[in-house]
């Protein structure tokens, strides 16, 4: 293992706990005792397991809980960013270590994903709920899109590079910045990510430690935003990261791939309705006070 991957997973290592322990000191002082039931959990493990295998895990846990009515839509953005936290720490560990790609590309695309989602976490867990709701339902149309070029084979061909150069990189890097503020929004980074790193020449696998990584560190980041504003669901968030992290080891060292093309059109679908319907609520939603 080379010096630079081990810092990198001692940082991350360090983000790990830094995040638990403020979260852990956080719900203490609200008095609210988290406790998930079976749906929570198994929405946690659902969504995560097929997170691992590429498919994503932000739209499809917003579709479950707009379309049950789980999470109330203005702390949607805070919960996926906090319940998905710590099972994504778990993947980044995994694919950082097996999959080849270079280090300096690694460990720059990281770092302009988290100072997007710093600023990012920032304006959106102070935002209202209509305009909360209107930026999840375009967020929503954008992974609907994406899904169907996936399955539609319209992404860029897949190429050989696994780091970026000179301007590619600075390209890369301003990519990935503009991606981890989106993230905060429920803007899944994985598609879009692996859609940036062919574009710019580089072998499609090198993009999972690269989105993996760079959402390992930047929902935490964003997530102690938002949890220091009040602005997600404690035990929804607490049902997606216990559920979550076993499900992550079962799809990345038992199961590791499966024919995912019939799901994501099942998930286009359902990402889609839940667009049109987040959309819908934002446009019968009485203008809030100082909105």
């Amino acid at each position: 293992m080379s010096d630079a991957k081990a810092l990198l997973f001692l940082a991350l290592a360090a983000v790990a706990i830094f995040f638990v322990a403020a979260w852990v000191r956080s719900a203490r002082q609200t008095g609210e005792r988290p406790q998930p039931g079976p749906l929570a959990l198994a929405i946690g493990f659902v969504t995560n397991f097929f997170d691992t295998l590429g498919i994503g895990s932000f739209a499809p846990t917003t579709s479950i809980w707009k379309l049950k009515g789980i999470v109330r839509d203005e702390r949607i953005p805070g919960t996926l960013n906090v319940g998905h936290a710590l099972p994504t720490i778990v993947q980044a560990f995994i694919f950082i270590a097996i999959v080849q790609v270079e280090m300096t590309t690694l460990i720059g695309m990281i770092a302009a994903a988290i100072a997007g989602a710093w600023l990012g976490a920032g304006v959106v867990a102070g935002w209202p709920r209509r305009r909360v709701q209107t930026g999840m339902g375009i967020a929503l149309l954008v992974a609907a899109v994406f899904f169907a070029m996936k399955n539609r084979g319209i992404l860029p061909p897949d190429g050989e590079a696994l780091g970026l150069h000179s301007s590619l990189l600075w390209v890369g890097i301003a990519g990935n910045f503009v991606l981890g503020a989106l993230m905060t929004l429920g803007i899944g980074l994985y598609a879009p990510c692996m859609i940036l790193v062919a574009l710019l020449g580089m072998n499609q696998q090198a993009a999972f430690p690269i989105m993996m990584g760079s959402c390992a560190f930047l929902m935490p980041v964003g997530g102690l935003r938002f949890i220091a504003r009040g602005s997600y669901s404690l035990r929804a968030a607490v049902g997606l990261t216990i559920g979550g992290i076993p499900a992550v080891m079962l799809a990345a060292f038992v199961v590791k791939s499966l024919p995912l093309t019939s799901l994501r059109w099942l998930v286009f679908g359902v990402v889609l309705y839940t667009a049109v319907a987040m959309l819908r609520s934002a446009r019968r939603a009485e203008p809030e006070p100082g909105a």
